[in-house]
C-alpha cells in the first residue's frame, strides 16, 4: 500500500485524535508529547517487517493501531450485547489498543526499523525492512511497557495485562495467563482476550489487503494448468508413446 503524503498526515492526526476522545487526566498530554515527539519517525514507520505480515510499508503502524482501535471497540460492543462481563473501561481498552505495539518504535534514541539494503532479502525472502543493531533485544510488548514506564506515563492493572498479553497464545510467555487450572489464577478481566481478537482480527484484514494487491495471486488454477500444458508440450512423441504403454499396462 502506498500511502500519500495527505493520507500520511491525516491517518498521523486521526491516531492522535483517540487520544484527545478517551484519554483523561495528565497522562494524555504525557502521552501526546511521546507520540509527537517521535512524530516523523512514527508517520512513517511500518508495522511489521516481512512483506506478507500485516503493516509492511511506510505508513503502516499508524494504519494498523487505528484499525486495532476500531476493531476493539467494535469488539467490545458484540462482547457487551452477547452477556460477557466488561470488567474494564474504554479508556483502559483504547490506551492498552493505542500502545500495544508501542515498543516497534524503538528506543528514545533510535527507530527500530530500517530499510533493508539487501535486494536478495528483499526479493527472495519478502524482508523489506531489518531491525536496527543498535538497539538491544526485547519482545515488543515488554520494550511498550518500557517506555510508557520511562515517560512516568500510568498504566493501570487491566492496561499492564493487555499489553503484555495482546500476543495471545502465539507468545509462549502467555501460557500461564491464558491456561488456568484453578479458578484464583484465572485472568479477571476480558480486556487480553478482546484486545488479543481485536490484533489478530486487524492483521488478517491487512493481509488479505496485501494479498489482493499482489499481481497473480487472484487466481492460481491457470497458471498450475499452464505449467502442465507446456510439461506435456514438451515431450515427445516417443516419450508419449512409452508413457503410454506404461499406463495401460498398469490398468490393462
Amino acid at each position: 500500500m502506498n500511502f500519500t503524503a495527505e493520507q500520511l498526515n491525516a491517518n498521523y492526526d486521526k491516531f492522535l485524535s483517540y487520544i484527545d476522545k478517551h484519554i483523561t487526566g495528565p497522562r494524555a498530554e504525557m502521552l501526546k508529547k511521546l507520540y509527537t515527539d517521535h512524530a516523523e519517525r512514527i508517520m512513517l514507520m511500518p508495522a511489521a517487517s516481512i512483506d506478507h505480515h500485516h503493516g509492511t510499508f511506510p505508513g503502516g503502524y499508524v494504519d494498523h493501531v487505528i484499525r486495532v482501535m476500531d476493531c476493539a471497540l467494535k469488539l467490545k460492543t458484540l462482547w457487551t450485547e452477547a452477556g460477557a462481563s466488561i470488567n474494564y473501561t474504554d479508556e483502559e481498552l483504547v490506551f492498552a489498543a493505542m500502545n500495544h505495539d508501542l515498543g516497534k518504535i524503538g528506543t528514545e534514541e533510535a527507530e527500530q526499523y530500517q530499510p533493508n539494503e539487501s535486494e536478495w532479502h528483499r526479493k527472495n525472502q519478502g524482508k523489506i525492512y531489518k531491525h536496527n543493531p543498535v538497539n538491544p533485544f526485547m519482545p515488543v510488548p515488554d520494550r511498550s511497557l518500557f517506555l510508557l514506564q520511562q515517560r512516568g506515563i500510568q498504566v493501570s492493572l487491566n492496561e499492564f495485562l493487555g499489553i503484555k498479553l495482546h500476543d495471545g497464545l502465539y507468545d509462549e510467555a502467555n501460557r500461564p495467563y491464558y491456561i488456568s487450572h484453578s479458578k484464583e489464577s484465572k485472568l479477571r478481566t476480558n480486556l487480553p482476550i478482546l484486545l488479543h481478537h481485536a490484533d489478530h482480527m486487524a492483521s488478517r484484514i491487512e493481509y488479505e489487503i496485501w494479498e489482493n494487491n499482489q499481481e497473480g495471486t487472484t487466481n492460481t488454477k491457470p497458471k498450475y494448468e499452464s505449467k502442465k500444458a507446456t510439461m506435456a508440450e514438451s515431450l515427445s512423441d516417443t516419450q508419449k508413446g512409452e508413457l503410454m504403454d506404461v499406463f495401460n499396462n498398469l490398468f490393462k
